[in-house]
């Protein structure tokens, strides 16, 4: 196959991908031929053929003089592409399928969680044994649509520790941080509404913004957070409804904000209208608390989410989401419209195993575990060749760049077939500009097999 044709093909694919995606939807103008072959690095006549050729195939039609547009009707909804199992390697929800794999035998350093017993396994069990003895309605009924009150009252409080003031009636409970993003996307966003993402970032929110037929634009990640330049851009240019961020131990780079950065990333928001959700779920990971957005803010134009499933239990499912309280109704009515009533009992056990007397040394514990590991990993990846881009204060995650010229997606199948599960770069990447990087998570890098299988893979490369 020739070099044009490849480009050619891969035209197409974005397109076909984005049309799958519901990107765009019936109907929709197609970019134009010179913002395309901007989009997608080739000529503009690479661009002409690709478009010509899916017209041929009636997926678009050309008007003339207006451009080229989506046929219909609306193609089922596909999060992922469908092809060769290759293509997947750097799919957020094929890394997701892989991690979540219950075979015992997979080691897996590029997962987003603390391994099984590192968890709070103690005080759930304490808290089963109490919540079992409790009123029969904690047992069977639901909860109350805002969500079960002793645990917003609990999360007030603990919100309240890093600044964030906000009411019980401000905050809702969700059964997930997952579930909460994807509730406020419902509640905010509209057909071609333009999101801002980290980029890198968490590769979930891809994939969920994915099940949003939305514009999705990556904001250039640095070191001291979002390039505030190319952000400023970015809102002149598309009027981004959303921005989905981290401020407190970024996934995948741990980085964490300054004063000075959440104060000017706050003023061009408010300027240009722009609403942010702020990810806080690693907030017990911390040694130094960053600033939080939310708390600079005052909940006006910043929502925050959390959840306490990488501290205390993943099988214990419950989120929050704190919000001004008009926003905070209406996604209560949105809550009960797709989930009708959440249950109380996730929640009360959470709430006993987060306030009995063990949770802050199992903190603690955890704390110290995680910094001995992040530099048992840094002296094992730096025998590899493998670099920190950053190294955080606190966290589990390690964003690293790979030896010259080794492709992140190539190892991670390499790697794969000896059982070990890696988290590629542009799985994090929206503009695919990471394929040089990994994400480690250095609780989940105990094993020096990972080293001797990336080191015999990186041989081969």
């Amino acid at each position: 196959m020739s070099r044009s044709h490849t480009r050619i093909a891969t035209v197409m694919e974005q397109v076909q991908t984005q049309i799958a995606a519901r990107a765009y939807l019936p109907g929709a103008r197609l970019p134009s031929v010179r913002q395309q072959a901007l989009l997608s690095g080739v000529s503009v006549s690479t661009v002409v053929e690709a478009y010509e050729r899916l017209a041929a195939q009636n997926v678009i039609a050309a008007r003339p003089g207006a451009g080229f547009f989506v046929c219909g009707p609306a193609a089922p909804l596909a999060l992922t592409r469908q092809g060769l199992d290759t293509e997947r390697e750097v799919d957020p929800l094929w890394i997701s399928r892989q991690a979540l794999e219950a075979d015992p035998h997979l080691l897996k350093p590029g997962c987003g969680w603390l391994p099984s017993s590192w968890m709070y396994e103690e005080g759930v069990r304490r808290a089963m044994r109490t919540a079992s003895r409790g009123e029969s309605a904690l047992l069977t009924d639901y909860a109350s649509p805002y969500g079960y009150a002793e645990m917003r009252q609990f999360i007030a409080r603990r919100l309240a520790k890093t600044g964030v003031q906000a009411a019980t009636d401000q905050i809702l409970l969700t059964e997930s941080g997952t579930q909460a993003i994807d509730l406020i996307c419902r509640f905010l966003l509209r057909p071609g509404d333009c999101v801002l993402v980290d980029d890198p970032c968490y590769f979930n929110f891809h994939a969920l913004l994915r099940a949003h037929p939305v514009n999705v634009i990556g904001v250039p990640f640095t070191p001291k957070g979002p390039d505030l330049t190319a952000f400023a851009h970015l809102l002149q240019t598309h009027a981004p409804r959303l921005y989905i961020t981290n401020s407190g131990i970024h996934n995948p780079t741990g980085v964490s904000l300054s004063p000075v950065v959440t104060h000017q990333l706050l003023a061009l928001a408010e300027a240009a209208g722009l609403i942010i959700v702020e990810d806080d779920i690693f907030a017990d990971f911390e040694t130094s608390p960053a600033p939080r957005l939310a708390a600079y803010d005052g909940l006006r134009n910043v929502m925050q989410i959390g959840s306490f499933s990488k501290t205390v239990s993943a099988s214990v499912r419950c989120g929050y989401i704190a919000a001004r309280g008009e926003w905070a109704e209406s996604l209560v009515d949105l809550k009960i419209a797709t989930s009708f009533g959440g249950g109380q009992l996730a929640s009360a056990l959470l709430l006993g195993a987060l306030t009995g007397s063990g949770y802050r040394r199992h903190m603690e514990s955890v704390r110290l575990r995680l910094g001995v590991a992040m530099q048992s990993t840094l002296e094992k990846l730096a025998g590899l060749a493998i670099t920190p881009w950053h190294t955080p204060q606190a966290g589990m995650f390690l964003w690293c760049r790979l030896p010259q010229g080794v492709d992140a997606a190539a190892l991670s199948r390499a790697c794969l077939k000896e059982g070990v599960v890696l988290a590629p770069g542009n799985a994090f990447s929206e503009s695919g500009s990471a394929s040089a990087f990994l994400r480690f998570n250095v609780s989940q890098c105990n094993d020096e097999h990972i080293f001797t299988v990336i080191k015999r893979a990186l041989a081969t490369r």
